[in-house]
């Protein structure tokens, strides 16, 4: 097996981008922002690194470069206006808007700087630290898909030893730290999937047939059909533990977002009508998969926890819109359980929170840390 590679939170500052930090702060502060490929995440932190807002907008940047446009500037309503300095972190230039992942990267730094001239903005670029955002380009591996960094590096900084897992709408990062460190054996994405350390399986995107390919109905083991009828949306609804803030694009057939209709999705899957069976029925179904996913986690856990990089007693950072299901997993690992926004000083206490948003927080707190070097 590979040796673990690890690095600080605070990357010693080379020559190629000291110089970033010599642009002046504004006093308004620090905005975070997390570009993926479904949804933009953005943070707002005041001057001393205090969370002051977090914000959540659908982002279907697969559709279009405008999608982000309009994304941001609703992000930026809800902010309010002022002269911000701007961390940037990514996963979108995954979508296959783009040609390449380079491709990707450069049109989304364009976009940011277009956006945002005259304000500072510095890219996230995982152990390498933040470089200028001409400098991205040349960093390409080291900036795609790099926000789980952010959120490991600031754990690691707070708490010294652990596990950070954030379940999101589309995807698990499994992330552990241990002396201070992050203790990753993965850089990209295709590294991390190899070490269960990036697992494609959400609250809320996910379709059914990733999840299971059969579930237990009417006394059969009925198989689910392969096709996008329905989503763990539909089954966390069912059992009403998901966020209204974390579905936020187009149900599998376009309709509505209601436990009713997300039965009649359920049902589909096993090529029925949900007049069928009752409501206990669909729920019980829903039960399963999410059952199912649940155990899918805890094997990639398993898998990482197994390198003996955490100690037995570290505890289980949770963020993302799907930490209801690490607290489960916490509970079953009988580790004790911190959520990722306790890590950060805060005065916002809406919907979305700072741990749906993790990334975002994380990416704006650390640029205002090695600001103040």
């Amino acid at each position: 097996m590979t040796a673990s590679v690890r690095g600080g939170l605070n990357p010693p500052l080379d020559s190629r981008w000291r110089s970033a930090w010599s642009l002046r702060v504004s006093p308004e502060g620090w905005i975070g922002w997390d570009l993926g490929g479904a949804n933009l995440k953005a943070a707002q932190l005041d001057a001393s690194g205090r969370v002051l807002r977090v914000a959540q907008v659908a982002c279907p940047l697969w559709q279009g470069l405008d999608r982000l446009q309009a994304g941001i500037d609703q992000v930026v309503a809800q902010f309010g206006g002022g002269c911000h300095a701007h961390a940037v972190t990514m996963t979108g230039e995954l979508a296959d808007l783009f040609e390449s992942r380079a491709r990707g990267v450069e049109v989304l730094v364009a976009a940011m700087r277009e956006r945002f001239a005259g304000e500072p903005i510095q890219i996230y670029a995982g152990r390498a630290g933040f470089v200028r955002p001409e400098r991205a380009g040349a960093l390409v591996p080291q900036v795609a898909s790099a926000n789980w960094a952010a959120t490991c590096a600031l754990a690691a900084s707070e708490l010294g030893a652990g596990l950070a897992i954030d379940v999101g709408s589309t995807t698990t990062d499994v992330l552990p730290f241990a002396d201070g460190e992050m203790a990753t054996w993965g850089e990209t994405d295709q590294d991390r999937l190899v070490h269960g350390e990036l697992v494609y399986s959400g609250v809320a995107r996910t379709p059914l047939m990733a999840v299971v390919r059969r579930v237990p109905f009417d006394g059969a083991w009925v198989p689910v059909m392969a096709e996008h009828f329905a989503t763990t949306a539909d089954v966390y609804r069912l059992l009403r533990t998901l966020p209204a803030h974390a579905d936020l694009l187009p149900s599998a057939d376009g309709r509505e977002k209601t436990p009713a209709a997300s039965a009649v999705r359920l049902a589909r899957m096993l090529g029925v009508d949900a007049g069928l069976a009752d409501m206990g029925a669909w729920v019980a179904v829903a039960e399963y998969v999410a059952e199912c996913q649940l155990r899918g986690l805890l094997d990639a856990v398993a898998c990482v926890l197994s390198r003996s990089d955490v100690p037995q007693d570290a505890p289980i950072v949770g963020a993302g819109v799907g930490r209801f299901l690490i607290r489960r997993l916490a509970e079953r690992l009988e580790r004790p359980y911190v959520d990722f926004m306790s890590l950060l000083d805060s005065e916002w206490s809406g919907a979305p929170d700072v741990s749906d948003c993790a990334p975002a927080a994380a990416v704006a707190r650390l640029a205002a840390e090695v600001s103040l070097r």
